[in-house]
C-alpha cells in the first residue's frame, strides 16, 4: 500500500513539473494523452529536445505534439511498453514505411516537399526519418556542412568527385548538395532544382547565359557534355584535357582533321601537344558579342 501511494505521489509531481515546463498543453491523463506521465519530464531527457524546435509545438506543445506525430495511440498510452503506438518510428516496433512518411507528408507537401511522391529517394524506399532527426533541438541534417558529409555515405562516387583537382567548392563549405539538388524530388533530372542542367548551372554562372551573337552549340545544349559538375582530374571541371576535349567535335574543320595526340610529337602537329590549347586563341568558348568572333576568338 505505501508503494502504491508513493507511486501516485510521483506521477502527480511528474504532472506538476510537466506543467511548469510545457505549459498548459501538456494536458494530464485524466483530460488528454498521458504520454509525459511515462516519457521521462527530465529536461535533459533525449526525448524532450524535441520542445525545443517547431515539431514540440504541434496541437499547443506537450502531450499534444507526441500525438500530432505519433498518433492518438491509445492502446499504448494504457498498456505502455507492451503496445506500440499508432506510429512508431522505430527503433522498436517501426510502422511500415507508408505509415512513417504519411505522418510527415500530412504536413510537409509543399515547397520543397512538394514533388516527394516519385522522387528518387521516395522510389528507394527511403523513410524520411533515415535522413532526419526530429528529437534535437536542431535536425542536423539542415546544416550545410553536416548535410554534404550524410549525402556522401550513399553517394560515395560523387564524394570522391568532390576531392579531385578540379572541383565545385562543396568540401570547403562554400556550396552545399541542396544548393543545386533538392533531395525531396524535382521535375528536372538527378533531382536538379531546375527543369535543366543548363538552368542549374547558370543561375550562378550568369556570364555565361547570353544571348550571344555567335553561339557554341553545345553550351545552349547541355553544359555537362564539355564539363563534370562535381570535380575532374581536368581544369575548369572539364571532361577531358583541350585540345582533346574540342577534338571530339572539331577534328575535320578548319584545322589538321587528325586529332592532335602524343603520336605526333615531333610532327606538324607537335607545337600543338606541348603546352598548347584551343582556348589559346578561341578564347570565347561559350560565346562571343563581337563582330568579329564567329569563330569564338574575340
Amino acid at each position: 500500500m505505501r508503494a502504491r501511494l508513493l507511486v501516485k505521489a510521483t506521477r502527480c509531481l511528474q504532472a506538476l513539473a510537466l506543467l511548469a515546463l510545457f505549459g498548459a498543453g501538456s494536458a494530464t491523463a485524466e483530460d488528454g494523452p498521458g504520454c509525459l506521465d511515462c516519457h521521462s519530464p527530465e529536461p535533459d531527457s533525449p526525448v524532450h529536445a524535441i520542445y525545443d524546435n517547431v515539431h514540440g509545438t504541434l496541437e499547443g506543445g506537450g502531450a499534444n505534439a507526441c500525438t500530432a506525430c505519433h498518433g492518438a495511440s491509445e492502446v499504448h498510452d494504457r498498456r505502455g511498453k507492451r503496445a506500440a503506438p499508432d506510429v512508431s518510428f522505430g527503433p522498436r516496433w517501426p510502422a511500415d514505411l507508408e505509415t512513417r512518411n504519411g505522418a510527415c507528408v500530412s504536413c510537409h507537401a509543399s515547397g520543397d516537399q512538394l514533388l516527394w511522391t516519385g522522387s528518387a529517394h521516395q522510389q528507394e524506399d527511403m523513410a524520411c526519418t533515415d535522413c532526419h532527426t526530429l528529437h534535437r533541438a536542431s535536425d542536423p541534417i539542415l546544416d550545410d556542412r553536416q548535410a554534404t558529409a550524410f549525402c556522401g555515405e550513399c553517394h560515395s562516387q560523387v564524394r570522391g568527385e568532390l576531392r579531385l583537382p578540379s572541383h565545385h567548392p562543396i568540401a570547403e563549405g562554400e556550396l552545399a548538395c541542396g544548393d543545386c539538388h533538392n533531395p525531396h524530388g524535382s521535375a528536372g533530372d538527378a533531382a536538379l532544382r531546375e527543369t535543366s542542367i543548363n538552368d542549374n548551372c547558370l543561375g550562378c554562372h550568369q556570364e555565361k547565359r547570353g544571348p550571344f551573337l555567335w553561339e557554341h552549340e553545345p553550351v545552349s545544349e547541355d553544359c555537362s557534355l564539355c564539363h563534370r559538375s562535381h570535380g575532374s582530374v581536368h581544369d575548369r571541371l572539364l571532361v577531358a584535357r583541350g585540345p582533346a576535349l574540342c577534338q571530339q567535335c572539331h577534328s575535320a574543320a578548319f584545322h589538321p582533321s587528325v586529332p592532335y595526340g602524343g603520336e605526333s610529337l615531333g610532327g606538324n602537329s607537335g607545337a600543338y601537344v606541348v603546352g598548347k590549347d584551343c582556348l589559346n586563341c578561341h578564347g570565347q568558348v561559350h560565346g562571343s558579342n563581337h563582330p568579329s568572333g564567329a569563330r569564338l576568338t574575340r
